[in-house]
């Protein structure tokens, strides 16, 4: 057993540098130059939060009617910017990475991995910073608060692997951002951040299956689980909530393993062909 184990070290130990390496410089190069530097991780999704508070919650009314819907759209919102940063930064991490790649030989997946796992660093940041505003902003904290490194690590595979094949895609097709500059707007109106998700079938009652439908989204799925088990167990709905049938349940979860098997494999069918095409 001990021997397996050093084979593997030894065999993905350099992987394992290279990667740290670029996790830290990404990081640190993210914020060079800022005055407030890495406190930006933090003061962005906050400024986002305050205005979309003030615009959809107080003018517009797009509240559930809980005290915890505040703190569940700061929630909301970190977690749609994990997401948007690490899909954005990892397509365009191999195209910024060329040189190093015609320079060094390592695994071209590391510079997608480290770009997202960079994202992640900023997440756990947020995070904490939800946690302590929950406090005061009428969160419920149970148990469930235990499951929430899982359903973090079902949206950074979802992450992940659409960030590996929009990475394999760019390489080729610079429009390739363009596209999902706009995908991802709508991704973002279509997701029940701003509004509660239940607000759909309270003011259309025909369109109560658009509840369900958008349920079956993985990112829509994964964001609804982490705010149901961190904030309130009580008031954010999850699709085991809103679809009766257990199948149906369970296709967002196999969906998000979907997505990243697909990005891996694409990924690795044509990365031996990047440093030659950059």
């Amino acid at each position: 057993m001990k021997k397996a184990w050093d084979n593997l070290r030894n065999r993905y130990h350099y992987s394992v540098v290279v990667f740290k390496e670029l996790v830290k410089t990404d990081f640190q190069l993210r914020y060079q130059g800022s005055f407030l530097g890495v406190l930006w991780s933090v003061l962005k999704p906050l400024m986002l939060f305050a205005v979309m508070y003030v615009v959809f919650v107080r003018f517009l009314k797009f509240s559930d009617g809980t005290p915890s819907f505040a703190i569940s759209l700061l929630c909301g919102t970190c977690l749609w910017s994990f997401f948007n940063e690490s899909t954005s930064m990892g397509m365009s991490s191999i195209v910024n990475r060329g040189d190093l790649l015609r320079k060094i030989h390592f695994p071209n997946y590391i510079i997608v991995a480290s770009t997202t796992m960079g994202a992640m660093i900023s997440l756990a940041i947020n995070l904490v910073v939800v946690i302590v505003f929950g406090f005061f902003a009428h969160a419920h904290y149970t148990w469930h608060v235990l499951l929430v490194p899982l359903n973090i690590l079902q949206l950074y595979a979802i992450a992940l692997g659409v960030a590996l094949i929009l990475a394999t895609l760019y390489v080729y097709f610079r429009d390739v951002a363009h596209i999902w500059e706009v995908i991802l707007q709508a991704m973002f109106y279509a997701t029940p951040i701003i509004y509660p998700i239940t607000m759909i079938a309270q003011r259309a009652p025909e369109l109560a299956w658009v509840e369900k439908l958008l349920m079956m989204v993985p990112t829509t799925q994964a964001i609804m689980d982490v705010r149901h088990n961190l904030i309130s167990p009580e008031d954010v709905p999850t699709i085991w909530t809103l679809v009766n049938n257990p199948l149906l349940c369970l296709l967002p979860y196999v969906a998000s393993v979907v997505i990243l098997w697909i990005g891996v494999h694409v990924f690795r069918k044509h990365s031996a062909k990047f440093a030659e095409v950059l």
